[in-house]
């Protein structure tokens, strides 16, 4: 028993705030925390990570694949394209914001090294239409979900590609807070994301089975059934928060930003797959 719980302390004791992953740099983090996953399941492909827990979930990933033939989601994309392409009142548009066109899912999110912090694709939307004096939109529900859709559509197949700039610290410091939220125990509960995600990924809890945190960050938005619409992945850091009855932070605060950050980065090199459908 003792060496099958080996692994899993020592993937939790590198990545977590112990005194002994002082020293481990993001890149050192990022090897150990993807080839743990890869040991875990070594039937799973590179790739299927990016599905969440239907790379793991055979019985499930069939319901899903059923889904994916007509995609609760594709209204929410057709929104979106819509919302890209109407101008603002001032007669611009959200292309004078982005040059590059709808597809900068994977630039996100991204250290802002003139505002000293981490910005998220949501936070960057609403900047943006704050700075064509528009008023900004709600960052878990309702229309910010339909561009997000679109934007993740069409940033689909592109690789998952977080940098922690080594010229400013703080981006470091971020990074570090984001592991420090992913691996501290909290709520009455007393777990932590890692509790569930990466030491009993591929275990049930009740009648789901819990999916591996890495990928975790590929498929967002995601319409979820439970929701019975398109939301954000800040709105689930809330729900999961609220599961082991934590009191859940801001959406877009500093404290998921950097969650964000940290989670996003352990995912380098997947795949986009979003908008996504889960239960």
């Amino acid at each position: 028993m003792r060496q099958k719980l080996l692994p899993i302390i020592t993937a939790l004791a590198i990545l977590s705030g112990l005194p002994m992953a002082s020293a481990a740099s993001p890149e050192q983090d990022l090897k150990k925390f993807q080839n743990y996953f890869k040991k875990k399941f070594p039937k799973v492909k590179w790739e299927e990570f990016a599905n969440g827990v239907y790379a793991v979930d055979p019985i499930g990933r069939e319901n899903w694949e059923a889904i994916e033939e007509f995609p609760p989601y594709e209204p929410f994309i057709d929104e979106g394209e819509e919302m890209w392409n109407k101008a603002f009142a001032n007669g611009k548009h959200y292309k004078d914001c982005f040059p590059d066109g709808p597809a900068i899912a994977a630039k996100y999110p991204r250290w802002d090294k003139a505002k000293g912090m981490v910005v998220t694709l949501p936070l960057a939307i609403n900047n943006c239409r704050k700075a064509n004096g528009e008023k900004p939109l709600k960052y878990k529900k309702g229309k910010i979900n339909s561009l997000l859709a679109y934007i993740a559509f069409q940033s689909r197949g592109q690789k998952t590609h977080v940098v922690i700039p080594k010229d400013d610290p703080r981006a470091l410091e971020a990074y570090e807070k984001g592991k420090k939220f992913y691996f501290t125990k909290r709520g009455q509960l007393n777990f932590s994301c890692a509790n569930c995600h990466v030491q009993n990924a591929g275990n049930k809890i009740r009648s789901d089975i819990l999916s591996p945190a890495l990928g975790h960050t590929t498929h967002w938005p995601t319409y979820r059934s439970k929701w019975g619409t398109v939301g954000t992945l800040h709105r689930r850091f809330t729900g999961c928060n609220k599961q082991v009855r934590a009191k859940p932070f801001k959406a877009q605060g500093e404290q998921y930003r950097d969650l964000e950050y940290f989670l996003t980065y352990m995912s380098n090199g997947l795949p986009l797959n979003g908008p996504g459908a889960r239960k």
